[in-house]
Formats: structure tokens, C-alpha cells, sequence
């Protein structure tokens, strides 16, 4: 098949998906298929090119990428490398090359590229992509929408509250939580602008943090103890992954920098809470309508009672992201998963 790997974008998450379309891409060449991976903002060469034949020549043509970094991109750097100087989120050529790929696989993560956007902008030209539609994407890249689903279905998930920019409440005995609590963006990714809040003055900066990214924050119940993840493909899921970091809680740095967390599939967990946590998985996909494939992250504390903490739609795909982990663990390669990912989004478009 002719394949379109779609990667960078304009999130603070762009480096990691980066480093997703680089491994997707290359497993996919392995499967033998012609993929260009194409970075969504930056586009291919310049408008009105003549585009004949570049999958034949996609290897010589495609995005050649660096790693991840222990810090998030500076968005402003990114737009003003762009050769064309426009602020449209595709680049020059996406659409067309888009078009003429079989399926796009989203690499993208963060920021139009998770939130609906762009799936939905894909089904007005007809272009067919991995990972859900529109509207499940959307709901579920909002974390305060995600919790209102949680809760209309029985899904434990941590008590908390949303806040607006304009509605921010400076005294955090006012929110209705105890300390200490997380604040995060209500639709970041990554760990990205996330908190842990122990004190009145850690959380006026842990606000300004999260409102640095977003117009609207998470206030959140923390949850000691340990955490997990699941992969539901189809609405089956995949062994549970315990995630132990070194030092600190699953931050930026600890997810994509080599050493610093401790990743153990199947997780260490009795067979009966293992079992509820992949039930719950599989609930917060049916849920959201995650028909193709998504990642929940759990919570289980002292008392090993249970929390869903959010979905992610286009989860990671690199070097140490936790689906091709869950994977391996039942004896898929990286190379069947992502070709499988591609055979199940092609019947749901």
C-alpha cells in the first residue's frame, strides 16, 4: 500500500510524535509498503509541485528525524522554520499527498492531532487514517468530558473539578479538595504542564503552569500508589504495563528519556485486579467509542482500589512507548502491530 506516516504538528508533544512516525514508517517498510513520512506542518517542497511518482522514491522524499529532547519544543521556533511563512496547520502539499496515500497513519500527538481536528478535516476530503473518528477523538482529548463518561458509566476515576482562566479560584480551600491534589491541562498530553500540588503557594504556580498551555486546568484528587496502563484494540485488551519511575512521578523526562522508568509487562498484580483493570479499559473504550484502538491510564491505591485516569487515542509509538510493550508481551512485533492497526482502521472508514 501506498502509506502517508503523518508526524510533527504544532503541540508541545510534537518531538515524541516525531519519534513515532520514524519507527511507525520504518516497521511499515519493513511489512514492504511505500511510506512517506510526512511532517503535517512543515508539508513537502512547495505548492503546485508535481507530485507523480514520490511513493516510488518516498525513502529519498521523507522527513529525516532526530530524537526526543527532556524538554518540550518551543512552539514559535517551529512556525517561524517554516519556509513558506503561513500559520495554516497544513503544510505545504499535505492535503494532496494525503489524498493520493491508500491510509494515513496518525503519528501525530497532542493538539490537532488527538482532538478531532484533523479527523474530522480528513473525512471532508475523503481521506481514509488510522485511530477513531472525530467526535470520540474530541471527547476523549478532553479530560473533562473523558470524567463525565467515566462517571455516566461506572468508571472510577478521581475526583476533581475544571477551572477556567477567567474563573480562577486564587484560594484552594474554595475548589472543594484536599491537598495534596494535581493540576493539569484539560486537553494536554504527555504530562505535559502537570503538577503535583502540596501547598496554597505550590498551587498558584501550578495554575500558572497549566494555564501557560490551556484556557482551561484540571483540578484533580492525587492518588498514591502505583500506575498503570492498558491498550484495548477492538475493545480487547492487551496485558496490563505497571509504569515505576525512578525518581518523581511519570513527568516528560521519565516517559521518553531512557533508564528513568521502570516498565514491567504483565504487570505484577493479582490475576483478579489485573482482570478489573482491563475490564475498566475496555468500558472507558466502549464508553468514548474508541472503536479501533486507544491506551488508558490507571491509578491503584493503598487500598488497591481502582482509578481511570485518562484515554489516549494516538498513543505513543516509540522506542520505549508502552503499546508495543503490551505487544510483545502477547507475542505481536512492532511491525504486526502497526500493520494491524492499519487493517482495523480501513474496516471502520
Amino acid at each position: 500500500m501506498k502509506i502517508v506516516v503523518l508526524t510533527g504538528g504544532l503541540s508541545t508533544e510534537r518531538d515524541v510524535s516525531l519519534a513515532t512516525g520514524d519507527m511507525v514508517s520504518s516497521a511499515l517498510r519493513r511489512k514492504g509498503h511505500q511510506v512517506l513520512l510526512l511532517d503535517v506542518f512543515m508539508g513537502y517542497g512547495r505548492a503546485g509541485d508535481d507530485l507523480t511518482g514520490i511513493f516510488d522514491n518516498s525513502m529519498k522524499a521523507s522527513l529525516q528525524v532526530s530524537g526526543i529532547l527532556e524538554t518540550a519544543p518551543d512552539i514559535e521556533q517551529i512556525k517561524s522554520m517554516r519556509e513558506d511563512g503561513s500559520d495554516c496547520f497544513f503544510g505545504p502539499n499535505v492535503i494532496e499527498l494525503c489524498r493520493m496515500a491508500d491510509i494515513v497513519f496518525l503519528a501525530l500527538h497532542g493538539e490537532n492531532g488527538e482532538n478531532g481536528k484533523l479527523q474530522a478535516a480528513f473525512d471532508l476530503f475523503g481521506i481514509r487514517y488510522t485511530g477513531s473518528n472525530y467526535l470520540s477523538s474530541a471527547i476523549a482529548m478532553n479530560k473533562k468530558l473523558a470524567k463525565q463518561f467515566f462517571h455516566a458509566n461506572g468508571i472510577p476515576t478521581p475526583k476533581g473539578i475544571s477551572m477556567k482562566k477567567s474563573e480562577r479560584i486564587m484560594d484552594f480551600t474554595q475548589t472543594g479538595l484536599s491537598l495534596p491534589c494535581i493540576v493539569k491541562p484539560c486537553c494536554g498530553g504527555s504530562s505535559i504542564g502537570i503538577s503535583i500540588v502540596n501547598t496554597q503557594e505550590e498551587y498558584q504556580a501550578a495554575l500558572d503552569q497549566a494555564f501557560s498551555y490551556e484556557e482551561e486546568v484540571i483540578l484533580e484528587a492525587y492518588v498514591k500508589g502505583r500506575e498503570f496502563s492498558v491498550a484495548v484494540i477492538e475493545f480487547q485488551a492487551l496485558p496490563v504495563i505497571e509504569i515505576a519511575p525512578i525518581q518523581g512521578f511519570y513527568d516528560y523526562k521519565n516517559k521518553y528519556q531512557a533508564g528513568r522508568t521502570v516498565e514491567t509487562c504483565p504487570a505484577d498484580l493479582a490475576p483478579d485486579l489485573a482482570a478489573q483493570i482491563q475490564e475498566y479499559a475496555v468500558a472507558a473504550a466502549r464508553a468514548l467509542e474508541l472503536d479501533t484502538y486507544a491506551r488508558m491510564d490507571f491509578m491503584l491505591d493503598e487500598n488497591n482500589q481502582i482509578f481511570c485516569l485518562e484515554t489516549n487515542t494516538l498513543p505513543g509509538m516509540t522506542s520505549a512507548s508502552l503499546i508495543p510493550q503490551e505487544a510483545r508481551a502477547v507475542g505481536m512485533s512492532f511491525e504486526d502491530l502497526c500493520e494491524k492497526l492499519i487493517q482495523i482502521s480501513l474496516k471502520h472508514v
